[in-house]
This record gives structure tokens, C-alpha cells and sequence, in this order.
């Protein structure tokens, strides 16, 4: 038992390490190609990739859409997070912007406090503010630097926690393959509109040019490692429980610091790292109540 829980600590630290490698990827990019076609292409692959797999292993059934608004939804909301997630990376540090994006958990707990009317603890409440604090912290320069802009990994981290509330909702629905390549085909139409919205809003940024092999390569690679990625955080669950496995998300940070530090010379200041350990901390307080008491908010 304690050998299978180990194998799945294991692989959920590559599974989150190896998300960050595929930032650090599409970080590459800056420049060359705008945020919003960048997260198409990406997800174009991904929709590909998982449809093919989806009719050799289920069929023609396999693409029957149950709940089909919230599929949508779901789809919107990857959408938006993904484009403002890449926009985010463009124009801000990697461990900045990664550590801005944990706090879904707070998030997902006051919406669901909102919307669903579910009731959350005190200790909940305390880790949001917290780690609201926190994000205050990490985006004092850049706020100052480049203005709103600044709050896209903020409304990244917003949308993946309305996702995370709708795949509660579709869960059980379909199987895991499914509602993975239906959240991603429903994604890249809307992302597509955004691009050619962006193409003829006149902003030289936003302006579509034919991409180099390269682009589209990075953008296949990335679209793999991030399935990779999801199927061995999906094994780890598998060998330890969810409650276990979660805290090794945080290794997505120290990727992030060290493939900034290595790749683009970037060093956060000691301003944002407290930023982002309080946004940290915040995160693992509320795993130890939710864990300390069966899992409730």
C-alpha cells in the first residue's frame, strides 16, 4: 500500500512538473506569434489528438454530448483561461504568473459559496483573503509596469475555478477521455473567434501572420505534454488519494522559477516570492482543514 502511494506521489510530481515545462514552452513563443492563436493551435492539436483516441476506444457513441450547455460552458471557460493564462506568461515572470493561478482553490470555494449557496468554514474564508493578499503582492510592479494587463492570470485562475465547479456538474456524465476531448473541442471554436477578432481589432499585437514550423511544432509539443501531464496527475490518483497527491502541485513553482531563471534570465524579487508563499500557504492551510475534516469546506 505504502509502496503504491509512493509511486503515486511519484508521478503527480511529473505530472505538475511536467506542466510547467510546457509553459516554459509556450513562453518561447512571445513574440514570434499572438497569445490567443497560440492557445487555438494548442488546443486544435489537443481536440485532434483526443478525438482519434475517443473513436478508436468508444466509437461513434463516444461523441454523443450529454448536458451539451454545460459542455459549452466548460469549453468557454478553458477557453478564456487558457488565452489569458498565455497572454500572462508573455507579459510577466513564469513563477509570477504560476503562482498568481493557485489561487483556484480559494476561488472555486467562494463561488461555490455564491452560486451553489454551499457553506464554507472560517478556516476557508481566512485562506482567501490570504492568499488575495498575496496576489496583491505579486502584482504590485507589474500593475505599475503594464497596467490591467497584469490581472489575466488572475482571470485565468477565475475561470478554472467556474470549470472546476462544471466538471462537478458533467461528472459521471461520459467517461474521463470524453469529457476531456469535449471540453477541448468546444474551446477552439471560441478561441478561434477570439483570434480573428483580435486579427481585425487592428491591434498590431493581436495581427495573425503565417507561423513558422517552429510555432506549430511547440504548439503540437505542448499539446502532448499536457495530456501526458493530466494522465500521470489521473495515475496518481489512481495509487493515492486526491487529499494526498495535492500538495505536490506546488512543484509546478519551482519549475516555473527555475526554467524562468535558466531560459529567460528571470528572477523574481524578494517582494514577489513573499507574494507567492503567502498564496502558497494559503493553498496548503486549506488542503490540511479540508483533509482534517473529511474533505468539507
Amino acid at each position: 500500500m505504502q509502496s503504491e502511494q509512493a509511486k503515486g506521489l511519484i508521478f503527480a510530481l511529473l505530472g505538475f512538473m511536467t506542466l510547467s515545462i510546457g509553459d516554459g514552452v509556450i513562453k518561447t513563443i512571445d513574440g514570434a506569434w499572438p497569445g490567443p492563436a497560440v492557445a487555438a493551435l494548442r488546443y486544435a492539436f489537443a481536440a485532434f489528438g483526443l478525438g482519434v483516441i475517443l473513436a478508436f476506444r468508444e466509437g461513434r457513441a463516444g461523441f454523443s454530448v450529454p448536458e451539451a450547455g454545460l459542455q459549452i460552458s466548460r469549453g468557454l471557460c478553458v477557453g478564456l483561461a487558457t488565452i489569458a493564462f498565455f497572454m500572462g506568461l508573455f507579459l510577466m515572470p513564469m513563477a509570477e504568473v504560476t503562482s498568481i493561478t493557485f489561487t483556484t482553490p480559494m476561488l472555486t470555494a467562494m463561488i461555490s459559496a455564491v452560486l451553489l449557496k454551499e457553506r464554507i468554514s472560517r478556516a476557508t474564508w481566512l485562506a482567501t483573503l490570504v492568499a488575495f493578499i498575496g496576489v496583491l503582492v505579486v502584482l504590485r510592479p507589474n500593475l505599475l509596469e503594464i497596467g490591467v494587463a497584469a490581472l489575466l492570470p488572475l482571470v485565468a485562475a477565475l475561470c478554472m475555478s467556474v470549470l472546476m465547479l462544471l466538471n462537478r456538474k458533467v461528472a459521471g456524465t461520459a467517461s474521463v477521455l470524453a469529457l476531456q476531448f469535449f471540453v477541448a473541442a468546444f474551446a477552439v471554436p471560441f478561441m478561434i473567434g477570439i483570434v480573428v477578432a483580435g486579427h481585425y481589432s487592428g491591434v498590431p499585437a493581436l495581427q495573425i501572420a503565417m507561423p513558422d514550423w517552429t510555432i506549430i511544432a511547440r504548439c503540437a509539443v505542448v499539446a502532448v505534454t499536457a495530456t501526458c501531464a493530466h494522465t500521470l496527475i489521473f495515475l496518481a490518483t489512481v495509487r493515492a488519494s486526491a487529499a494526498t497527491v495535492a500538495p505536490m502541485s506546488y512543484a509546478q513553482l519551482l519549475v516555473a522559477l527555475v526554467f524562468g531563471f535558466l531560459a529567460f534570465g528571470e528572477v523574481p524579487d524578494a517582494t514577489a516570492l513573499g507574494g507567492g508563499a503567502l498564496i502558497i500557504g494559503s493553498g496548503l492551510f486549506l488542503w490540511w482543514t479540508q483533509n482534517r475534516h473529511g474533505g468539507s469546506i
